[in-house]
């Protein structure tokens, strides 16, 4: 295993998968921010910054705005874990170090694309195009992965 560990791909792949969960992370606190910009929550404890009763009840609503943040969160869940997962056993295939950095750097940007054209609800086909170079990735990487260990 230590072996594994060291070698360039094992350490690029550290290196962008880290830079996305930490990304999808800063999500969570985005969403928040939106929430209190917007005054728009979902739970009427989180409505502390009213005064009255009335005020509070009016900020239990839903807002586009954090909707769209929260969506993207969402997204980046369901695509950053199995990124993450198939790209560690993707190490383990032993690619070329360029091969391999090519597929973690065009899937790095794809996310960070596909996060700013979501929050700014730029037109489409923009975060859909951002989303499937995504996917082609992470299906390229277990494509690999299949073909290298197939023991079915």
């Amino acid at each position: 295993m230590a072996h594994i560990t060291d070698t360039e791909v094992f350490q690029a792949f550290s290196t962008y998968a880290t830079i996305v969960i930490l990304k999808m992370m800063l999500m969570g606190p985005l969403t928040g921010y939106f929430r209190v910009t917007r005054k728009a929550f979902a739970n009427f404890e989180d409505t502390h910054m009213g005064k009255t009763i009335e005020e509070k009840k009016r900020m239990i609503r839903v807002n586009e705005d954090v909707e769209r943040v929260r969506r993207c969160h969402q997204n980046d869940l369901e695509n950053i874990i199995p990124f993450v997962v198939i790209g560690l056993l993707y190490t383990l295939t032993g690619p070329d170090l360029s091969t391999a950095l090519l597929h973690f750097r065009l899937f790095v940007g794809s996310r960070f694309v596909h996060t700013v054209v979501y929050v700014m609800a730029l037109p489409q086909p923009s975060r859909g195009l951002s989303w499937i170079l995504g996917m082609v990735i992470t299906f390229s990487m277990a494509y690999r992965i299949l073909t290298t260990v197939l023991l079915l």
